[in-house]
C-alpha cells in the first residue's frame, strides 16, 4: 500500500510559517495588517485559482497571481508582487512540521510506502522539510500529474501513478478530505487546527487527531 499526505495542511503548519514571513514585510514597509491578515487574503484567492487552475498553469502561477490580487485589494503596490512570491518561496524550507508529524510518518512508513500529493509545483515540495520523510519518487504534484485539487482528475491520476498499490490519501483541509472522498479515494483525515470538515461534504470514514494513530488507521481503511 502507497499512503500519501498532504503537504501544506496535514505535514506542515503552513499557517505558522507563511505569516512569519508576511508579517516581516508588513513591519517593513510600515502596513498595518498583520501576518495572518495578509496570509488568509493571498491564501483565499489561491485556493479560488485552484479551483479551476489546469496544466500548463503552475504553482508559481497561482502564487503570483494571487499575491497580486491580495495586494490589489489591499491598496498595496503591484511592484512588490515578484519579489514577495519569490520571498515567500525561499522561506518554505523555514516552514515548521507539525510536532507530531516525524513520527508518525516515519511509523507509517514501517509497513508501508509514503509520498506526498500536493498542488504545489517539484521544486517547491523538495524544499520542504517534509520531502525527506518521504519516498522522492512519490511526490506527487499538480505539475507532476497535471491537476489541482480539489479537482477529482487528481486523485484519480495519483492512484494511477500507484497502481498496482493501493493507495491511501491523508488530508487535512476540507476541500482535500471532500475531493479524495468524493474521487474514490480511501481517506483518513487527520485533524489540525484551523481546519474543519466540509459542511455540505461526505464525513470522513477515518479521523484521527494525532499522527501517531495513522499507523493503525491507515492499516484499517
Amino acid at each position: 500500500m502507497i499512503v500519501t499526505f498532504d503537504l501544506f495542511s496535514a505535514l506542515t503548519d503552513s499557517r505558522t510559517g507563511a505569516p512569519r514571513v508576511l508579517a516581516e514585510l508588513a513591519t517593513e514597509r510600515g502596513w498595518p495588517q498583520s501576518g495572518e491578515e495578509l496570509y488568509d487574503r493571498w491564501d483565499g484567492h489561491n485556493k479560488a485559482l485552484q479551483r479551476t487552475a489546469t496544466a500548463p498553469t503552475t504553482f508559481h502561477d497561482l502564487s503570483r497571481e494571487a499575491l497580486a490580487r491580495a495586494w490589489a485589494e489591499l491598496g498595496h503596490d503591484q511592484g512588490y508582487v515578484d519579489a514577495d512570491t519569490a520571498r515567500l518561496e525561499d522561506s518554505v524550507g523555514e516552514w515548521p512540521l507539525w510536532p507530531d508529524v516525524a513520527a508518525g510518518v516515519a511509523a507509517v512508513a514501517r509497513d508501508h510506502r509514503v509520498g506526498l500529493l500536493s498542488n504545489v509545483d517539484d521544486d517547491l515540495a523538495r524544499r520542504t522539510r517534509a520531502h525527506a520523510l518521504v519516498d522522492p519518487a512519490l511526490v506527487m504534484t499538480s505539475q507532476r500529474l497535471g491537476a489541482y485539487k480539489p479537482s477529482r482528475e487528481i486523485y484519480a491520476r495519483a492512484a494511477a501513478e500507484a497502481a498496482p498499490d493501493r493507495l491511501v490519501h491523508v488530508a487535512a483541509s476540507a476541500r482535500d478530505v471532500r475531493g479524495a472522498i468524493e474521487a474514490g479515494l480511501p481517506t483518513v483525515r487527520l485533524v489540525r487546527p484551523g481546519h474543519v470538515v466540509d459542511a455540505t461534504g461526505p464525513r470522513p470514514p477515518v479521523e484521527v487527531t494525532d499522527a501517531a494513530a495513522l499507523a493503525e488507521a491507515v492499516a484499517g481503511v
